[in-house]
């Protein structure tokens, strides 16, 4: 591919809630943009080994959004930015306000709010690459509290967004075993010190498949 043809910078959009969110800023100070969460591990890594390309990377998770929230703000925070890679995690929030018996959480929108928000992106944004990563727990902290009952329901989104990374031909990374393997490494608090949120190593964790599954897919060539 020529100068004259490529695309000028790579634009790499990071989705979610608080996992992805990690007090990312919300102003224009580089310092701050991307977060601390695994996005800020990956940007820095592509920003690092393709700045012949200078990827642009963003990340506009909102700590406590479901995917219903996210579908909500889907024109401004995601079709507007025309990525050409779109990672997006969620579902972790949907299963706690379920467990917690909140209003919100009455109606399980997951499967149908994730399908909508997936049909919009494809109709609108053809080329856009989508990479949906698996919504994973560990047996600490609130989810130890009913364990059978999150298993139960972080199992069911599991292959919810398996299911639709085939049908929408997105790449799928997988977290929960990796998750499974590092706490035999280290407590379950090591990695996520709640049971939901990722510590450093946790984010550190996501980020390594991340780069890994997505690398071999052969979408950040190019």
């Amino acid at each position: 591919m020529t100068t004259s043809t490529a695309k000028a910078n790579k634009i790499i959009l990071f989705q979610g809630d608080s996992i992805t969110d990690g007090n990312r800023g919300r102003n224009d100070d580089r310092n701050h943009i991307l977060g601390h969460s695994y996005a800020y591990i990956i940007g820095a890594k592509l920003g690092n080994d393709l700045a012949e390309q200078q990827p642009v990377v963003y990340n506009r998770g909102v700590s406590g959004d479901r995917i219903s929230d996210l579908y909500a703000r889907w024109n401004e925070d995601a079709i507007c930015l025309q990525p050409d890679i779109m990672s997006i995690l969620i579902g972790v929030n949907d299963a706690w306000r379920t467990m917690k018996g909140e209003p919100s959480g009455v109606t399980d929108r997951f499967e149908r709010a994730y399908r909508h928000v997936l049909e919009e992106t494809i109709e609108v944004l053809p080329q856009t690459k989508l990479i949906l990563c698996e919504p994973f727990i560990l047996r600490t902290g609130a989810p130890a509290e009913k364990w059978e009952a999150w298993e139960e329901r972080i199992t069911h989104y599991q292959n919810v967004v398996l299911q639709l990374a085939e049908e929408f031909h997105a790449v799928h990374v997988p977290l929960q075993g990796a998750f499974n393997m590092a706490a035999q490494r280290a407590d379950a608090d090591y990695w996520l010190w709640d049971g939901v949120h990722p510590t450093a190593a946790g984010h550190d964790l996501i980020a390594n498949e991340w780069l890994e599954i997505v690398g071999k897919s052969g979408l950040l060539n190019g």
